[in-house]
């Protein structure tokens, strides 16, 4: 395809390209690893998808009481502090894999990724935060105007959940993409994953922060050792799994008896795995942090998530516990927060950027699109489930409200988005078309080849 304006603002921006344009398409080494990794992570959504759905069957069914039961089975041993119940291994345990996953993540975009470029990060960091700050905003407006009249003590115990409904799941918003077929754009799908790795940065953070109530010092200066141990296995190349199980288990022990909570561990192993610019770039190069990712995600995403949905997802609704959920405030903010507060942040920290940087959207997108996309974002699961189980209390009341409202939430997100997206998925597939084709032949399409001789840098 010609370029009809080869000097000005060049509709195939590669890597780290100045032009005045936002959601370009990027260079293809990092089109071509963000869809290895999107399809690693919807696959994860089906298996995750399907392990919810079995819990909300099962917990529903005239067999619930054996899957709380099974839920709040104890194992583990008392010396250490360390018998937990099947659903707390899961939240503490499992998810510190995901979050593992995400701090390498996060070190590979902030070293080698769009986060690494200043102008290519404001774009995702700024959706990213206003993305986060609206929907616990309407949380807040939204359990206060529910709440009037209650005591000032139940309205501190409501808003407690404010943090809910921030987090976007990725491996659900990807099974939601993959279930609609739409074929989004490869500048959307890195906008989503870079976007949803920055969410995850804040919510690790809110996590540590706001939910932690007290910190033995002692124990967390201690999981500085086998963090310092993690980081110089990793750097004299000794990568031999049960070594560095030794490190990692004992950050993790070290980290939950902080009274930090243990996922937090997860991110910091993450983020001391080194990472090589200059092996990142390298299109014939696996670097470290790579290699590690690659040998993790697959137990991460599933197995560990899912068994974490599996459990946190099992909220009796027969009987009354929906019609008691939709009477609570905390609920309602959360399904206000997931479906308004996530669509109109995204989209207006995006509109914010352009407006400031006087930025205009690549020439194969339109608003309609980051509409579309915004919404999707509000398909939150694993980490709101999470945060609800800290706010509330496993197994309460309100934390089962909560739940069913994350799912109720992450549902009409995902009918929302499958309405915006649709309507573009003709254009969707014409954009494909054009960043597939291949004429040449040699493996790497042609517009990421023209897009390279625009702008050699």
């Amino acid at each position: 395809m010609s370029d009809p304006h080869p000097t000005a603002t060049p509709p195939t921006p590669s890597r780290g390209d100045a032009g005045n344009r936002l959601l370009g398409r990027g260079s293809w080494r990092e089109a071509r690893y963000v869809a290895d990794l999107l399809r690693a992570e919807t696959v994860g959504g089906a298996i995750l998808l399907a392990a919810a759905v079995a819990a909300l069957v099962w917990a529903n069914s005239p067999w619930r009481d054996g899957y709380a039961s099974l839920r709040d089975t104890v194992i583990g041993p008392h010396a250490l502090h360390l018998d937990l119940s099947l659903a707390t291994w899961a939240a503490d345990g499992l998810l510190a894999v995901f979050f593992l996953v995400a701090g390498i993540e996060l070190k590979r975009e902030f070293v080698a990724g769009d986060l690494s470029d200043r102008r290519k990060a404001a774009l995702p960091i700024a959706a990213a935060v206003c993305g986060v700050a609206l929907p616990a905003i309407l949380f807040v407006v939204t359990a206060m105007l529910m709440s009037r009249g209650d005591s000032a003590s139940e309205l501190g115990g409501i808003l407690r959940g404010w943090a809910i409904p921030t987090a976007t799941d990725i491996a659900f918003a990807l099974a939601v993409l993959a279930v609609i077929g739409t074929h989004l754009p490869s500048a959307l799908r890195s906008f989503l994953l870079t976007l949803a790795v920055v969410d995850d940065l804040i919510a690790i953070t809110i996590i540590a922060v706001f939910y932690t109530d007290t910190v033995n010092l002692l124990w967390l200066l201690a999981a500085v050792v086998p963090l310092a141990a993690w980081r110089l296995l990793l750097k004299r190349k000794i990568t031999n799994p049960l070594v560095l199980a030794v490190p990692a288990l004992l950050a993790w022990a070290f980290v939950h008896s902080s009274g930090v909570h243990a996922t937090v561990a997860g991110v910091l192993l993450g983020l001391l795995v080194p990472v090589n610019r200059e092996v990142e770039d390298d299109p014939d190069r696996h670097s470290l942090a790579e290699r590690i990712e690659h040998k993790i995600r697959p137990f991460s995403a599933g197995f560990a998530v899912p068994v974490f949905a599996f459990f946190a997802a099992g909220v009796t609704v027969v009987g009354g516990g929906f019609g008691a959920a939709v009477r609570d405030p905390a609920a309602i903010g959360v399904v206000v927060g997931l479906v308004v507060g996530k669509a109109v942040g995204i989209l207006g920290g995006t509109w914010a950027v352009a407006r400031f940087t006087r930025a205009e959207l690549d020439e194969d997108l339109a608003w309609t699109d980051v509409l579309g996309l915004s919404v999707l974002a509000g398909v939150g699961f694993t980490v709101s489930l999470l945060v609800g189980e800290l706010a509330f209390g496993s197994g309460s009341e309100r934390d089962d409200h909560v739940k069913l409202a994350v799912l109720c939430g992450s549902l009409i997100a995902a009918l929302l988005a499958t309405v915006v997206l649709r309507i573009r998925n003709r254009h969707y597939r014409l954009v494909e078309a054009r960043e597939t084709a291949d004429a040449d032949q040699d493996g790497v399409p042609d517009v990421y080849e023209e897009g390279a001789r625009l702008d050699p840098a």
